[in-house]
């Protein structure tokens, strides 16, 4: 090989080392981050739109911000009708291993010890169980708190509809047929395992009157939120996207 040979061959490898530097700078980065607080990575809601990966990573880059943004302002706005005729069972039953099309579906587990298995760190079954968690550690990607629950205190950390039901209902679910219905109750994308006093604190609000305590995770909870209104065809209020978009700004 002649030396401009040589030199575009070097030329060619440094610049594929500084993509594959760039591309796996953040994987790589939360790797370092899980191996010191012996926790798995959690995951950048871009990085997750099935919602089979483990938590919420806070949206930091200008560049990801951006993508958030532009996610967030395909979310149509709709009109919110009444939470009459809503009820928890409209959406079938708790944790239904019978929903069809999602992550989980149909697998012999509950929905809830899915999720916990996914999110929740030394994990520990109940004996003679595959699926049953009774205990676990969790880092709340709310609050930031690091949870060690057991299950005699199942209060303490509770699975959060990232898009709650209610509000589901009145922006249009009560149109839906009932299997739509137990599909995004049961979706591990709209899904987060959480400290429970947040969870209540929240309620049934959209992103314009309630958001995690822990502000670095806000772009984050936000995208998820639309993640799964665009799955799902959900419009969300007006107030809730305007809310959404200045949380990635």
């Amino acid at each position: 090989m002649g030396t401009r040979g040589v030199v575009a061959a070097v030329l060619g490898a440094a610049v594929m080392f500084s993509l594959v530097g760039q591309s796996g700078t953040r994987a790589e980065s939360d790797a370092a981050a899980s191996a010191r607080s012996g926790t798995r990575a959690r995951a950048v809601p871009l990085d997750n739109p099935r919602g089979v990966r483990p938590g919420l990573a806070p949206v930091l880059s200008a560049r990801d911000r951006a993508v958030a943004r532009r996610l967030i302002s395909r979310v149509r706005v709709g009109r919110v009708g009444p939470v009459k005729g809503y009820s928890r069972t409209r959406f079938g039953e708790n944790w239904s291993d019978r929903a069809r099309g999602v992550p989980y579906a149909r697998n012999g587990c509950r929905t809830r010890d899915d999720v916990l298995a996914r999110d929740g760190d030394d994990i520990t079954r109940r004996k003679g169980s595959r699926c049953v968690v009774v205990a676990m550690r969790l880092r709340d990607p709310y609050t930031g708190r690091t949870i060690r629950w057991r299950r005699e205190r199942a209060d303490v950390v509770q699975v959060d509809h990232v898009i709650p039901l209610s509000y589901e209902w009145r922006m249009g679910a009560y149109r839906w047929p009932l299997s739509k219905r137990i599909r995004i109750a049961n979706d591990p994308l709209n899904l987060m395992p959480v400290y429970g006093a947040a969870n209540q604190a929240k309620g049934g609000s959209g992103p314009a009157t309630w958001l995690p305590p822990s502000r670095r995770i806000r772009c984050a909870y936000v995208v998820r939120f639309a993640q799964v209104a665009l799955k799902y065809g959900l419009p969300v209020r007006r107030a809730d996207r305007t809310a959404m978009l200045a949380q990635c700004r």
